[in-house]
């Protein structure tokens, strides 16, 4: 099963409170984080809904 490597590029400062919380979830603190996630729709979810606030490789 592929992986996702999402790492957060932008603040959350100044955001919608949603979005911190996501970025909270999907275990990313400070800008630079980097965190490995299984490729499962519930994470691509959560992924879209900060995509201008992370970027996202696959791994294998």
């Amino acid at each position: 099963m592929a992986q996702l490597k999402v790492t957060q590029t932008k603040s959350s400062i100044g955001g919608k409170h949603m979005h911190r919380e996501t970025l909270r979830s999907l275990g990313l603190k400070r800008i630079g984080d980097t965190v490995v996630k299984q490729d499962r729709p519930e994470f691509r979810g959560m992924v879209r809904t900060v995509a201008h606030l992370v970027t996202v490789e696959e791994v294998d």
